[in-house]
C-alpha cells in the first residue's frame, strides 16, 4: 500500500518509526505490527481508518490459537486473578525471562517464533497502565520463585520486576509457600476474567489445550478455590518480603 504513495520500504519506516527490515518482518508475516505501528500508518498512508479497524485482529494473530479468545478478554478485563503453578506469569515475566521459556519449549520453536512470542508476551503487559486500570492478583507458587529458568541473573530480574509490579495500586501479588498442610489448588493453574459487563469467565490451560468456562457452576468452584488459595498464601506483604529475600541469598 506504501508503494501507492510513492514511498519505498525505507521511507514507510521512517515516517512510521520503524527500521525497513522491520517493515519486512511485518511484511513477510515474520513478526506482527504492534498497534502504535498500525495507528501511524493508517495516518502515513491516509488510510481514513481502515487498518485501524482491523487492529484487534491483528493483535491476536500474534499469539498461539488456543490463547486468542483468553488474550482478547484479558485485554479488556476489568479484573484478573491468576494461580500460576509452572512458571511466573505471563504479564510479570521479563524480556529475559520470557526468551527463556520459550528457548525451553520441545519441540523447539524456530527463533523467529521465539522473538514473536516475546513480544506478544510482553505487548500484554500494557494492562497494567491501562486507563480505568483493571484489578490484578496473582498467586504463585514458591517453586516457581525458587526455580531459576534461564540462570541466576535472569531470575534476580525477574524477582525485581515481580517487586516493582507490586507496588501497584491496582496489583496484589501473594506466594503459596511450599510448607502449607493445606492447599486449595491441587488440580492445577488457571485465570479468572471478570469482564465489565460484570460476567465472569474462568480460562483453564492444559497440554495443546485450553478451555474457556462461562456456566456457572463451574466458574464458581473456581472462584471459591481462589478465595481459599488467597486465604491459605502469605499476604502480599509477607509475600514481596519473601521476594525480597530471595534477592537477598547467594
Amino acid at each position: 500500500m506504501y508503494k501507492r504513495r510513492g514511498l519505498d520500504r525505507a521511507q514507510f519506516g521512517s515516517r512510521t518509526g520503524y527500521s525497513a527490515s522491520t517493515i519486512a518482518s511485518f511484511e513477510q508475516g515474520r513478526r506482527i505490527p504492534p498497534p502504535r505501528f498500525i495507528d501511524r500508518a493508517d495516518e502515513v498512508l491516509d488510510a481514513g481508518g481502515v487498518l485501524k479497524a482491523g487492529k484487534e485482529e491483528v493483535a491476536q494473530a500474534q499469539y498461539p490459537a488456543f490463547f486468542r479468545d483468553a488474550a482478547r478478554l484479558e485485554s479488556k478485563a476489568a479484573a484478573l486473578h491468576v494461580y500460576a503453578t509452572k512458571a511466573v506469569p505471563g504479564l510479570l515475566q521479563t524480556e529475559e525471562y520470557a526468551q527463556a521459556v520459550f528457548s525451553m519449549w520441545r519441540p523447539l520453536l524456530d527463533e523467529e517464533v521465539i522473538a514473536q512470542r516475546v513480544a506478544a508476551r510482553l505487548a500484554r503487559q500494557e494492562i497494567f497502565s491501562r486507563k480505568p486500570m483493571p484489578t490484578v492478583s496473582f498467586v504463585i507458587e514458591e517453586y516457581v520463585l525458587r526455580r531459576p529458568l534461564g540462570g541466576r541473573g535472569v531470575m534476580r530480574g525477574q524477582w525485581e520486576q515481580i517487586l516493582l509490579h507490586g507496588q501497584r495500586r491496582n496489583v496484589e501479588i501473594q506466594v503459596m509457600p511450599i510448607e502449607r498442610e493445606e492447599h486449595a489448588g491441587l488440580e492445577g493453574p488457571f485465570t479468572l476474567i471478570e469482564t465489565l459487563e460484570g460476567q465472569r469467565i474462568a480460562y483453564v490451560e492444559a497440554y495443546k489445550d485450553s478451555r474457556l468456562y462461562t456456566e456457572r457452576e463451574s466458574v464458581r468452584e473456581i472462584v471459591e478455590q481462589y478465595g481459599i488459595l488467597r486465604a491459605q498464601a502469605l499476604t502480599p506483604r509477607e509475600s514481596m518480603a519473601f521476594v525480597e529475600k530471595l534477592l537477598g541469598e547467594k
